[in-house]
């Protein structure tokens, strides 16, 4: 439960931050976040913590806690926050979460590539599904995903127009906690054009790689185009 009470904590602190609750760009202090939330100090000290390992806030001794002005400027879709890696838990903008519109669902025998990245023999049949990702009706994000028949039997339409990682925790106690990702860039095809609104000298972004389960199992293969604007990465580094 407590996990649970410090995600919420940073998810509200998140949206006070963009909504300009905080105009001195300074946090409150730990007691009047803990009356204000009407929680522990200990889930104030987590959560803050965790903001502060990401790069959203940072401490200044002596002076208080302070909201990061470049994480405002820069603000990510990529909330990596879940007990899954799935896109529905971990992108959002604005603490809005993406909606999900699917175009193409199929089931293909897997090619020599599929084959090499998914461990599997020629006749390990896939299913290739593709959705495509908006922020309330703006779209930002192509995502064609293959995975092995011989791991999830029962995919549905139903099941892919939501959180497919989430149904194979509920369902199968299958959790998504790993991936391998590479990330580029390349001229946009039509296909994003039409789809993500670009325009033909407007380049796509892409991220495509492996995700596998905890037991090491690779469970899908995933090819994400995205509107470039949309492809954009915080880091924070500390050496110690």
């Amino acid at each position: 439960m407590t996990q649970f009470v410090y995600k919420q904590i940073i998810d509200d602190l998140k949206m006070k931050i963009f909504a300009g609750a905080y105009p001195d760009m300074r946090l409150p202090d730990e007691r009047t976040l803990s009356e204000t939330y009407q929680v522990s100090r200990s889930s104030i000290k987590r959560a803050l913590a965790k903001m502060e390992s990401v790069g959203i806030i940072f401490k200044k001794r002596g002076s208080g806690t302070f909201i990061n002005p470049l994480y405002i400027k820069n603000e990510s879709i990529f909330n990596y926050e879940g007990s899954n890696l799935g896109v529905t838990d971990n992108f959002q903008m604005h603490g809005t979460k993406p909606k999900v519109k699917v175009l193409n669902f199929e089931v293909i025998p897997p090619t020599k590539e599929l084959q090499r990245d998914l461990f599997l023999g020629p006749h390990d049949f896939v299913y290739r599904i593709v959705r495509l990702r908006l922020f309330d009706d703006e779209p930002f994000m192509i995502e064609t995903g293959y995975i092995p028949i011989k791991i999830v039997q029962d995919l549905n339409q139903t099941i892919i127009e939501g959180s497919i990682f989430n149904y194979l925790e509920d369902s199968r106690n299958l959790a998504v906690t790993k991936s391998f990702l590479s990330v580029f860039a390349e001229p946009s095809e039509a296909s994003d054009q039409e789809l993500l609104n670009l325009a033909p000298n407007e380049p796509v972004s892409i991220m495509e790689g492996i995700f596998f389960l905890d037991n090491g199992t690779p469970l899908e293969f995933s090819h994400m185009r995205f509107h470039y604007k949309y492809l954009k990465f915080n880091t924070f580094v500390s050496v110690t």
